[in-house]
């Protein structure tokens, strides 16, 4: 397997070998089987009418026997003679020839009398006597009236008769004698050459015993054949010839045609044998084709594949020879221009990295300057500590506190820590604005654990005190939380002036140019569906009652200990 695994040349040569060889040797063996069939059909049709008219020339001599019985029968004259053992020779041989005269150039007639002894014959001299009690004449006595044929034992006997055929003539008194017919080997020849065109001839008794055969040598090489599988219950078959075998009913006689196969197994052996050569031919034409056209195509890869070896060792300066027009040449243009493209691409990585490092640089000499202004806010709650000024203490604590959680590397915090921050900062703000507002928080206690995006709450508050509630007397600033399935639904509402009608919607209508003014609610929506898909995020809408505005954050519930969603 590994022949043809590893090497795209092997596969090629392999499937046009397969290509070529399997559908000549499926069509060559289809083409001899057909034909083979084709001719074996034309010549059983062929066996079938040439027994047919053999079968006509037998009951020509079955018809024989029963026409010059029927004849004889019907002459008084003949029956009272032979019955009464008397009569004139003259008359009686006269009306005996008379009544086989269409058929005496193929079989000899006797008349027999009751007791068995030949009276008259067509061939002018009587016949030897014949048993009564057994044989021909006994069989005829069984079957009044019906013709019965006994076949000869020994067909190399050629001058004993090779059919007897038997008719009892009965008179009003009973059985007056028999009539007789003989037939020889002559008479077989006369009655069936001419009958066929090709083949050999085999008449067996209803023993499967021969009595007849066109050649003389079948009866000792083709009939005992015959005879052992006709017993079996199986016809004759043989790979040179076609046998049609019927039954001759009156006689009881099997008519055995030997027709000889056009298609003999030699002639399939030559046949498969040419069809091996011409395989041969074809496998030497493969070789000579695939190996050419394999070469043309394993080139060009062998190339491409030492090209992207380069490549894959950081080489990019690697370029493909563009020689042909074909499919592999406009492979290796797009091979040159994926090269360059990621030569391009590194370029602009090291640049970009470098502008990263950058501003990285600038972003730890940045986070000197929030560090700077929390000590200095620390120094400020002491010194107001000092001088008595509690309020300035507070502020700069808080906002100490908002500072370091804002500069802190934390991206998710707990929901406890995030209401904290809030907490401090709504303390600045209510120093600010002289306690004019209340806030009140709804937050169930196994929600504090969930994780939240750090300062999402922050903006939101701020939004409602800086746009909401100013100039709103008994202003209230609600914060809950709520667990919806798998959302953690955190809601900001206030009963001050509500959003104006084109900022809500299901969900908020995130367009930069409409949140002017509400920065800090556009930058918390991002965060929301950067972190968590588009489908989260803030949803605005009139508070209670319709009055001021709700703004609820909608994201997944999350743990310390789980994985960002």
């Amino acid at each position: 397997m590994g022949f043809f695994k590893n090497s795209f040349r092997n596969r090629l040569f392999a499937a046009m070998l397969l290509c070529s060889l399997i559908p000549m040797l499926i069509c060559t063996m289809l083409m001899v089987q057909i034909t083979k069939l084709r001719l074996d059909s034309k010549t059983r049709e062929d066996g079938a009418e040439q027994t047919a008219a053999l079968l006509g020339s037998m009951d020509f001599i079955s018809d024989a026997l029963t026409a010059s019985a029927a004849r004889l029968q019907d002459t008084d004259t003949a029956i009272h003679g032979l019955g009464a053992g008397i009569g004139s020779r003259l008359q009686m041989n006269s009306l005996l020839f008379d009544a086989t005269d269409s058929f005496r150039n193929l079989a000899v007639f006797d008349l027999y009398d009751s007791t068995g002894i030949c009276r008259y014959s067509t061939r002018g001299t009587v016949s030897a006597s014949l048993p009564t009690d057994w044989g021909v004449l006994y069989g005829a006595s069984q079957t009044p009236g019906q013709p019965v044929y006994y076949a000869s034992e020994d067909p190399t006997d050629t001058g004993a008769p090779l059919l007897m055929g038997a008719v009892q003539l009965r008179a009003e008194d009973g059985c007056t004698g028999f009539l007789v017919m003989r037939l020889y080997l002559a008479g077989f020849h006369g009655m069936l050459d001419g009958k066929y065109a090709q083949g050999d001839i085999l008449i067996l008794s209803r023993f499967f015993r021969p009595i007849y055969s066109s050649q003389s040598y079948l009866t000792q090489t083709l009939a005992p054949a015959l005879r052992q599988q006709l017993f079996g219950g199986h016809w004759l078959s043989d790979g040179d010839y076609v046998y049609t075998v019927c039954c001759h009913e009156p006689t009881g006689l099997y008519l055995v045609l030997r027709q000889p196969r056009l298609f003999t197994a030699r002639t399939v052996g030559l046949l498969y044998t040419a069809s091996l050569i011409c395989m041969l031919v074809c496998v030497l034409i493969s070789v000579l084709v695939s190996f050419p056209i394999s070469r043309q195509i394993t080139s060009p890869l062998r190339r491409l594949m030492g090209a992207f070896d380069k490549v894959q060792q950081a080489d990019l300066e690697t370029q493909l020879p563009v020689e042909r027009s074909d499919e592999f040449g406009r492979l290796a243009v797009r091979f040159n221009q994926m090269v360059l493209a990621l030569k391009s691409n590194r370029e602009e990585l090291i640049r970009n990295q470098q502008e990263l490092n950058e501003a990285q640089i600038r972003m730890l000499q940045a986070q000197l300057n929030p560090h700077f202004l929390c000590n200095t806010l620390d120094t400020m709650k002491w010194i107001s500590k000092i001088n008595k000024v509690p309020q300035v203490a507070v502020m700069s604590t808080n906002l100490a506190d908002i500072l370091r959680f804002c500069i802190s590397a934390e991206e998710f915090v707990p929901l406890y820590r995030e209401l904290e921050i809030l907490e401090r900062y709504i303390e600045i703000q209510k120093i600010r604005l002289s306690d004019d507002f209340a806030f009140l928080e709804e937050i169930p206690e196994e929600l504090y654990d969930c994780l939240v995006p750090k300062m999402i709450l922050q903006p939101i508050v701020e939004n409602a005190i800086l746009h909401g509630l100013n100039g709103v007397p008994g202003s209230v600033i609600r914060v809950r939380a709520a667990q919806d399935g798998t959302l953690l639904r955190i809601t900001v509402t206030d009963n001050g002036r509500g959003f104006p009608q084109e900022m809500l919607g299901h969900p908020y209508r995130r367009d930069k140019d409409l949140a002017k003014g509400h920065l800090g609610l556009y930058n918390v929506d991002m965060i929301l569906r950067r972190n968590f898909g588009e489908e989260y995020g803030l949803f605005l809408e009139p508070g209670d009652g319709g009055l001021g505005a709700s703004v609820t954050a909608a994201l997944p519930i999350r743990y310390e200990e789980e994985t960002e969603c």
